[in-house]
């Protein structure tokens, strides 16, 4: 799976469903905002940073067409990433922070000593290069995609996201009654519906570990589509968790003696660069294709 799709599902991972619907109900309430106030907190899009309010509609899906998803993104609790929030947000800000830790330090880490040690490395190799205490754009994000009309739908081809890759290290996306999400192996593979048994998370592999494993580990392509019938009227609330190189991994491949073993050793230094992960990522942000960024009313510190 880890090799082919990018996708796989976890449970029991230390947190109740009560706190997991606690993020979900400060999701519902943020979008409930007036939009000025949304705006406020608009994150700096242009300087290759999501840590804040990403508007509705700031992304062209094609030429006339502008995408119904907006979502707040909150980064680590450290100070290189303190920012402006709403009532609201600081008003949860304990709980937001517990949440985002034990995702951060509790789940991922515990699956990125197990990747290392299944490729022979050393068991903290990943883990190094992700630490909480390390500037970097990891992040909770709560999504909003809006519903549209029938006709709208037929416009935008049922596209809701197109396909991609997340370009940070793991992704974690929480279970929710909204169907959409779909998967493929391949760029010439079909598309398959992503279904998330209750009490589970998914998991979803990222460009990062697929660069420093030499293309073993497979970053998981999806997309999200205009939901089934009986629930294309619904908007889609999502909750993720976003882990992200820091600034202390090098944009270097890997190697090891299974990765040799499984002819993905590595043969060049072509593509390495004398980057850090987080340059990687946030230039990565700011190049992004067909972005029509809206202004904010204010000004956000």
């Amino acid at each position: 799976m880890l090799t082919e799709k990018g996708f796989f599902y976890i449970t029991n991972i230390g947190l109740s469903q009560e706190e997991i619907d606690l993020q979900f109900a400060i999701a519902k309430a943020f979008f409930e905002l007036p939009e000025e106030e949304r705006l406020r907190h608009r994150a700096p899009l242009e300087d290759g940073s999501y840590n804040g309010y990403r508007p509705l509609g700031a992304l062209s899906l094609s030429p006339g067409m502008k995408d119904t998803l907006e979502f707040y993104s909150i980064f680590k609790f450290i100070p290189q990433s303190e920012r402006s929030h709403p009532d609201l947000i600081k008003q949860y800000s304990m709980d937001i922070e517990r949440f985002s830790r034990f995702m951060h330090e509790n789940v991922s880490f515990k699956l990125l000593r197990i990747l290392a040690t299944m490729l022979e490395l050393p068991e903290d190799q990943f883990v190094h290069g992700n630490r909480y205490e390390d500037e970097c754009d990891s992040s909770i994000r709560y999504m909003l995609y809006h519903a549209r009309s029938q006709e709208e739908n037929k416009t935008y081809d049922d596209i809701y996201f197109r396909g991609h890759t997340d370009k940070g290290t793991m992704t974690f996306l929480f279970q929710q009654p909204i169907a959409g999400l779909q998967v493929k192996q391949a760029e010439d593979a079909e598309w398959e519906y992503l279904r998330i048994p209750a009490g589970s998370v998914a998991v979803n592999i990222a460009d990062t570990l697929q660069f420093l494993t030499n293309g073993y580990l497979k970053s998981g392509i999806h997309r999200v589509i205009t939901p089934p019938k009986d629930q294309m009227h619904l908007d889609r609330l999502g909750l993720l968790y976003f882990v992200r190189p820091t600034d202390k991994l090098r944009w270097k491949a890997l190697d090891s003696p299974f990765l040799q073993k499984e002819g993905y050793g590595k043969t060049t230094t072509e593509n390495d660069k004398d980057v850090s992960g987080l340059e990687w990522w946030r230039a990565g942000v700011k190049a992004r294709k067909g972005a029509n960024y809206i202004s904010s009313p204010a000004t956000t510190t």
